[in-house]
């Protein structure tokens, strides 16, 4: 298991630079600062689209099962759909209520976040 914390760490630091990569802009040049959270689901489409095929092939590798029926696919977005979520809710209450700058909700993004996700992804996606 080790190896795969390390592995999703890793890969959820690639899939976090390409959402910082499209979230950061985005409140910069498309959305006001107190709209960031406008930006989480545009940020976290890309992010998914990156972190689908790393953490399949690489970060759960030799762990459980792959099923082609897309019912894992599903699952998979699933989990990521409640990534968004949290994401979000951090986003609004950090930009929102806090007015704090748009790339403190990343801090968040980078901890709580992945926590989550790894555990949702390791016992029902990959499990």
């Amino acid at each position: 298991m080790l190896g795969q914390i390390i592995r999703f760490g890793i890969a959820g630091g690639l899939s976090t630079i390409v959402y910082a990569a499209v979230y950061l802009p985005m409140t910069h040049y498309v959305f006001e600062p107190a709209h960031a959270v406008y930006a989480v689901p545009f940020a976290f489409a890309v992010a998914v689209l990156v972190g689908f095929p790393l953490h399949s092939y690489w970060s759960f590798k030799g762990h459980g099962t792959r099923d082609n029926s897309g019912k894992q696919h599903g699952k998979f977005v699933a989990v990521q759909a409640f990534g968004l979520v949290l994401n979000a809710l951090i986003t609004w209450i950090v930009t929102g209520w806090f007015h704090q700058p748009t790339w403190v909700p990343l801090l968040f993004a980078v901890s709580v976040v992945p926590l989550a996700t790894f555990a949702l992804n390791r016992m029902w996606v990959f499990g």
